[in-house]
């Protein structure tokens, strides 16, 4: 059997098990070049009936999707590892049959090579699962997620006597947008606050 038969799994599983956070990872590395967006509360007249929310900001300084990057960097980086420890046994087998080949009965050579093809066919195949539950598991959380701040937005703009709420970010199609119908500051306090009383 020749060595290339058999492909290295080390980093191979990092692309399929760390997957962007839906839309929401790495949103934090980004800001958005709107003027004092964070460091002012919300002082929008009453009169106006439309606001946004800068969505970099809010997801950089929400607790609860902080949390959720932690927890899925932990899940990330131990999926890896165990798929790289994995993979390394496959190597170290697949290197001693290679050492050994020649001594080995034609018999003996053609079973191992099909163990030895099963066993790659199985770790492909737990790679794909632990990858996909690892996605499905961000997706229900990305939902949740999505769920907390329009909840909760719902909620502040009838308060406030809001008609609309936008989402703002670098790249959207909202061009232009004057700071004082910033309401981020406020909206962020406010999850926060709902957040640590859970």
């Amino acid at each position: 059997m020749e060595r290339r038969t058999f492909k290295t799994f080390g980093l191979f599983a990092t692309a399929a098990l760390i997957s962007a956070f839906s839309a929401c990872q790495n949103k934090d590395a980004k800001t958005t070049e709107t003027k004092k967006t964070d460091s002012t509360s919300a002082a929008v007249s009453k009169s106006e009936q439309i606001v946004f929310v800068n969505q970099d900001s809010l997801l950089s300084k929400y607790e609860y999707y902080k949390d959720l990057k932690v927890k899925f960097e932990g899940k990330s980086k131990s999926a890896q590892a165990d798929m790289q420890a994995k993979g390394q046994a496959f190597q170290r087998e697949v290197a001693q049959y290679q050492q050994s080949a020649q001594t080995l009965s034609a018999d003996q050579r053609k079973a191992t090579e099909e163990r030895l093809g099963r066993k790659q066919q199985e770790l492909q195949t737990y790679q794909q699962n632990a990858g996909g539950a690892l996605q499905n598991e961000q997706a229900v959380e990305t939902e949740k997620l999505y769920d907390k701040v329009a909840g909760y937005l719902k909620t502040y703009a009838k308060e406030k006597g809001y008609k609309l709420v936008l989402s703002y970010t670098k790249g959207s199609t909202i061009l232009f947008a004057d700071e004082s119908l910033d309401v981020t500051s406020d909206v962020i306090k406010g999850l926060n606050a709902e957040y640590s009383k859970k």
